[in-house]
């Protein structure tokens, strides 16, 4: 019986000391989630920062705003920014699909606003324009031009403009392209960055490049990873591909950035520490990026051969390419671009950069587009 007791006060008190271990985990974990979402918040007040003067006072020709307006019956997002509203205004269409880029603006700034009134458009279902309630049947390639012809109404009538300027990034070059071809009459000039040709092909040569220098390298587990998707084999592109693809691209210098190794710390972090989003907008930056919705689109993108859809412009026609992209292939670019029809045209070589110039070379973008852009010329254009 004394046996027994004891054994049961044993088994009792180690219990007690399982449960008080538990309760100080538990504690802790709460406070480290109390503690994060309190520095989630803090990085969060969502208001766009003003431009000031050397006084601290805010630049009275300036703009700085988030807005949220009805495009084609869906409430849309856009932060309109200039240090002078007088500016030529630009629409700049991020890529993604489903992937807003303002907020790389802070780690990476690239000073547009400094000649143009630049409208940073987040696109039908990310970012800024995200709802769960919008009907996965309205997210398609066809709105999404209609929605970039709807912005550029609303800036030309809004700045009073007969023309704007468009720039468009990856993703955004396959939809903006497009919206240039169909109403040249409202843009002064189509500037491609990264620019979209054709996707899978591109795809094909990204994975043949990468299996090359991992083997090379001696990189044996990425090399037996990357097998399991015989690109050039199967003929398209898995989804369950792409998280894949994104790593070895950045660990290769060949994705968002040359020097970007990480998607992580190079565009997760950071979407979290741009205090022009409130919390809420930061949570659906990312769920409009993981929605099938974004997927499909993506998808419609891999099956077209943009150099057949539009071969031609009727707009100056710029395009900016970085030499390491891999993500929509240089020699694509190169290709695409000779082949394009415009009345005037310039291809501009990044040579340190891959896939984002405006994030890696900034200095170079605003030389060109002072330059050559808004000169409506290309004479420091690469040399044929």
């Amino acid at each position: 019986m004394m046996g027994n007791s004891i054994k049961g006060l044993s088994i009792q008190s180690f219990m007690r000391r399982v449960g008080r271990i538990m309760l100080i985990i538990l504690s802790d974990l709460i406070a480290l989630i109390l503690v994060t979402v309190g520095v989630l918040l803090a990085w969060s007040p969502g208001k766009p920062k003003p431009f000031l003067n050397e006084k601290g006072k805010v630049l009275s020709s300036s703009i700085s705003e988030k807005i949220h307006i009805n495009i084609n019956g869906v409430k849309q997002g856009m932060f309109i920014k200039s240090r002078n509203k007088e500016n030529p205004v630009l629409l700049f269409i991020h890529g993604g699909p489903g992937m807003p880029e303002y907020f790389l603006t802070q780690s990476y700034p690239v000073r547009l606003e400094d000649y143009f009134t630049v409208c940073y458009w987040e696109q039908r279902g990310a970012g800024l324009s995200y709802s769960s309630d919008l009907p996965p049947e309205t997210l398609t390639v066809e709105q999404l031009i209609s929605d970039t012809l709807e912005v550029t109404n609303y800036l030309r009538k809004r700045f009073n403009r007969e023309k704007i300027y468009l720039m468009a990034h990856s993703w955004g070059s396959f939809i903006g392209i497009q919206a240039a071809a169909r109403a040249p009459e409202m843009y002064s000039a189509y500037v491609g960055m990264a620019q979209v040709s054709r996707t899978l092909e591109s795809e094909k040569l990204a994975y043949k490049y990468m299996m090359e220098q991992y083997r090379t390298a001696g990189d044996k587990r990425m090399v037996q990873k990357l097998e399991k998707f015989p690109i050039a084999k199967i003929g398209f592109v898995p989804n369950s591909y792409r998280s894949l693809r994104d790593e070895a691209m950045h660990k290769l210098g060949i994705g968002t950035t040359h020097t970007m190794t990480s998607v992580i710390s190079g565009i997760f972090l950071p979407s979290w520490k741009c205090p022009e989003y409130t919390l809420r907008e930061k949570i659906n930056l990312w769920r409009g990026k993981w929605s099938p919705c974004s997927t499909n689109l993506w998808n419609q993108m891999i099956t077209t051969d943009l150099t057949a859809k539009v071969p031609k412009l009727d707009i100056p026609v710029y395009f900016f390419h970085g030499i390491y992209d891999y993500t929509c292939n240089y020699a694509l670019a190169k290709d695409y671009f000779e082949k394009l029809s415009a009345p005037s045209k310039g291809f501009y070589t990044f040579d340190h950069s891959a896939h984002s110039p405006l994030f890696e070379e900034p200095e170079k973008i605003q030389h060109i587009l002072q330059k050559d852009v808004l000169a409506g010329m290309s004479n420091i254009a690469d040399t044929k």
